[in-house]
């Protein structure tokens, strides 16, 4: 089947579509045409050069043979003037002179034959590689036109193939929705997510927990809980599934944003981490169909999915989970050790507060027994004062002792005068 060919008209600049067959024709006539022009051209230019090169050579033998002729004729006009012997002499000589002018005539003929032949060597030449140029003009312009050829086909090709393999993705996703809207109108789109789940439940999904969420004590509940721990019993990752199919009556002409306040209210009741919507809803809406959408810049943490992403949408916010649970244990730790040296630093403000008060108890004790000591200190220093004075009074009543005398206890007493005399 031919194609067509939009062309622009290079005067009018007007747009039309040519049959491929009757554009190459066109292409094939103006490539030949050119080629003829062309090639007349240049054989024309090259004609003249010829030409030119033969009139240059022609008329450069003539005028040196002229100047010879008119030296000559002067020398002979110079020899009428002598002698008859040295006219015969001069007339040998010229003669032989002649006859060498004759030779080299002959030899310029030659050279001019021959500097002709060499010009036509050059113009053949030229004219070879003109042709040549040509030739490998007319090539460069037939791969050109070649080239451009195959790249307008590929690009009608890829056009082609681009349209085909559109047709196919919309007949494709036309069958797809086809036979999922029919598959989901019997088995319903909550079981069609707990059949994808449980298919890699046993390899994939072993310490999980996906199952209907049945309290409704808050008012509201979801479709299903999804829950997984590790094997320290470390939350990994929760998340509150809604499923909304464009064939339940409950959704019908409803948005998907319409489900999200609920939605949201469900997550937060029921402690889940995510949440998220699993819709067939807006069926036509690029903005849904993209693959996963993140609406948390309405709800926090919540997105919307196509059942195509039930599966990814778990193993995207689980990895992510796993990641987070790292984090938090690392944090876990820090804190914990925060913790030992907040509990070291209360010891040791305890000891510091004890040994305060035991030191202030202390130090009041001290200095009530040191003021204790003070007193009895002084007690014994005023004791001390009286053994001194006591000592000094004894002293002295020793010295007085030491200074009695009979003499001095008889001075003055005749009668124990006279007693101590009859003694002696």
């Amino acid at each position: 089947m031919s194609k067509n060919t939009t062309v622009n008209c290079p005067n009018c600049k007007e747009v039309f579509k040519v049959d491929d067959s009757v554009y190459t024709d066109i292409v094939k006539q103006v490539r030949d045409q050119q080629f003829n022009d062309d090639l007349k051209n240049r054989l024309a230019i090259a004609e003249k050069e010829k030409q030119s090169a033969i009139e240059l050579t022609e008329s450069r033998i003539k005028i040196s043979f002229q100047d010879l002729l008119n030296k000559k004729d002067k020398e002979i006009s110079a020899l009428e003037f002598k002698s008859k012997s040295e006219l015969v002499d001069e007339v040998s000589k010229k003669d032989k002179e002649i006859s060498d002018l004759e030779s080299k005539l002959a030899n310029a003929e030659t050279l001019k034959k021959l500097a002709l032949s060499e010009a036509l060597k050059q113009v053949e030449k030229k004219n070879d590689q003109l042709e040549n140029d040509l030739k490998s003009k007319d090539t460069e312009k037939e791969l050109l036109e070649k080239s451009l050829n195959e790249k307008f086909n590929d690009k009608l090709n890829h056009k082609d193939e681009s349209l085909r393999l559109k047709n196919e993705e919309i007949e494709r996703l036309k069958d797809y929705k086809q036979k999922l809207s029919t598959k989901m109108t019997g088995e319903t789109l909550e079981l069609h997510c707990e059949n994808e789940f449980n298919k890699l439940r046993a390899t994939a999904f072993q310490k999980a927990h996906f199952e209907k969420d049945n309290d409704a004590s808050a008012g509201t509940k979801g479709d299903y809980i999804y829950k997984e721990s590790d094997t320290n019993d470390n939350e990994i990752i929760s998340i509150m599934f809604e499923m909304k199919n464009e064939n339940d009556q409950t959704a019908s002409k409803k948005k998907n944003e319409d489900f999200f306040a609920k939605l949201d209210k469900d997550r937060k009741a029921k402690g889940c981490e995510y949440a998220v919507l699993v819709s067939m809803l807006e069926a036509d809406n690029e903005f849904y169909n993209t693959g996963i959408v993140d609406v948390s810049y309405k709800y926090d943490k919540m997105y919307v999915i196509r059942p195509q992403f039930f599966i990814p949408i778990i193993t995207l916010l689980r990895n992510a989970g796993m990641k987070s649970l790292q984090y938090k244990a690392e944090l876990n730790i820090m804190r914990n050790q925060n913790v030992d040296i907040t509990n070291f630093e209360d010891k040791i403000n305890d000891f510091k507060t004890g040994f305060a008060r035991n030191y202030d108890l202390a130090s009041r004790q001290f200095g009530e027994a040191i003021k204790e000591i003070d007193k009895i200190m002084t007690h014994l220093q005023k004791t001390k004062d009286a053994l001194l004075a006591s000592v000094n009074n004894l002293r002295l009543a020793n010295n007085k002792a030491d200074d009695l005398t009979i003499k001095k206890l008889s001075h003055g007493n005749a009668t124990m005068k006279e007693k101590f005399n009859d003694l002696n």
